[in-house]
């Protein structure tokens, strides 16, 4: 259990720094930028871990990561693709 919330805990650090980074004003909640967070750390600590680089590489891996994927996702969310995030769901007139 202590596992569980040390990851929601560093998801919320890294999500935050990684929404810092991206520009503008970012249209997602709180909870998808903690699981982008999530996401980003446990693919820097993999990247970081198959390359033999230390803690603070997998710290710098976990906040490009998050923040790739909260400019994608406020790019989808906002509509940057032809249809949108929710175009699909949608009818416009």
């Amino acid at each position: 259990m202590l596992t569980v919330l040390w990851f929601i805990i560093i998801g919320a650090v890294i999500g935050a720094l990684a929404r810092l980074i991206v520009p503008g004003r970012n249209p997602i909640g709180i909870l998808l930028t903690i699981l982008v967070g999530i996401a980003g750390a446990i693919l820097g600590g993999v990247i970081a871990n198959s390359l033999g680089a230390g803690q603070f590489v997998a710290l710098v891996f976990a906040i490009i990561i998050a923040a790739l994927g909260v400019a994608l996702l406020t790019a989808a969310y906002r509509g940057g693709g032809s249809k949108g995030w929710r175009g699909w769901t949608t009818h416009r007139r």
